[in-house]
């Protein structure tokens, strides 16, 4: 499993195995079931994740104390409440398994450690903080200027397992639309088809 890792970062930036193999030491695999948290609202994340298998969803409440979704996290992607780790401040966003999810987890402290002893992990560090922050802007973007149908058509295309595996209540949230809207929405595209 730690061969999934190994190529995310690989097709970040070149990474040699050895260069590999000192950082991974430091993780550890976590396992989690459905509705198990990664992070609660209110802790500090003290780790990155990498998703092996699984779907997990990071979401907040919002002004009215709703359930907002923020992300969905799928397999061979990264995942954390990225503010909080960083600054190590408690976080604003809750993280909990869709389903049965496995992960490879590093400490804030080992992952610091790695950034000082090795070069390559923080290139990669630095690296990852960028595809961060372009999905964050890509995704507001897309919030606020596409229409229901076409986010919900894009979420379709881009990740068709989150469509298949999470429930309507948690895809509305995500796309800002109602559950109603939603229900709307895949009727007309069924009937497209």
């Amino acid at each position: 499993m730690k061969n999934k890792l190994f190529e995310f970062l690989n097709n970040i930036t070149p990474i040699s195995e050895k260069d590999f193999e000192n950082g991974f030491q430091f993780f550890n695999k976590l396992t989690l079931q459905k509705s198990d948290y990664f992070v609660k609202e209110n802790t500090i994340c003290k780790q990155i994740a990498f998703i092996n298998f699984g779907i997990l969803r990071t979401f907040y409440l919002n002004e009215s104390s709703e359930d907002t979704t923020a992300c969905f996290c799928t397999e061979n992607n990264l995942t954390s409440s990225y503010k909080s780790f960083i600054v190590q401040e408690p976080s604003k966003l809750s993280i909990q398994a869709i389903e049965e999810t496995e992960l490879w987890v590093i400490t804030y402290d080992y992952l610091q450690k790695l950034y000082v002893e090795s070069p390559i992990w923080g290139k990669i560090g630095r690296l990852i903080a960028e595809r961060e922050y372009i999905g964050m802007e890509k995704y507001a973007s897309v919030l606020n200027n596409e229409s229901a149908k076409i986010k919900y058509l894009r979420l379709m295309n881009e990740q068709p397992k989150i469509v298949q595996k999470v429930a309507n209540q948690y895809i509305a949230s995500y796309l800002g639309i109602s559950t109603r809207t939603l229900s709307r929405i895949k009727s007309e595209i069924s009937k497209e088809i």
